[in-house]
């Protein structure tokens, strides 16, 4: 019996913007852990949270490249989880109406050119980081990260093996730095992948 692969990509996009996506602070990478998270980032009593105009931007500049639809209204919501890296206990996202719907990314395989229909992106605030080197058997909590604003580019279950994967990440990766909405640093985590993965007969 042969068995086909399906694969799916939620790929998270860090957007190049100079502030968090719902505060002022600095999104510059690099900087001593915990000097760039301001109360909004880490959810203290009081405060409220105010869009990232370029943010949104970005998102929408993707949006038209993909061929997606831009909503001029989306939602966003409360995602609740417990993390030690996310200390307000939830993450603003988007579901019901993400800011991008649809489109498509072509790529090429030995097959030819083929089309990977995209479900969705929407906006999010990234996490912190957990550090688990030089702490002797700690972990240490960077939050500098918290409320960096992510793309989260979701695809239809379109692929069907590990190298149309590559390819539609290899296309995925030059169009947000051709468009300068990423600067694409794979090794800052500007640009990370999970992926759905199931087998069929």
């Amino acid at each position: 019996m042969e068995w086909e692969c399906v694969i799916g990509l939620e790929v998270h996009v860090q957007l190049k913007t100079q502030s968090k996506i719902f505060s002022g602070a600095s999104t510059a990478y690099g900087a001593a852990p915990n000097t760039q998270a301001c109360a909004v980032d880490i959810g203290l009593p009081g405060v409220l949270p105010v869009m990232n105009r370029e943010a949104a931007l970005m998102a929408a500049r993707f949006g038209v490249a993909v061929g997606a639809t831009v909503h001029p209204v989306s939602i966003f919501a409360r995602k609740n989880y417990f993390y030690p890296d996310l200390p307000k206990g939830y993450q603003i996202s988007q579901f019901e109406i993400p800011i991008v719907e649809g489109g498509h990314l072509d790529i090429e395989t030995p097959h030819g050119s083929k089309s990977i229909r995209i479900t969705r992106a929407h906006l999010e605030e990234d996490a912190g980081k957990s550090l688990h080197e030089d702490f002797h058997g700690f972990t240490g909590i960077d939050l500098n990260r918290a409320g960096t604003p992510l793309l989260e580019i979701v695809s239809e279950p379109d692929l069907r093996s590990p190298e149309e994967a590559v390819a539609y990440l290899k296309k995925l990766h030059t169009l947000v730095k051709t468009l300068k909405i990423c600067d694409g640093n794979m090794q800052e985590g500007s640009f990370r992948c999970d992926a759905n993965v199931s087998v069929r007969p």
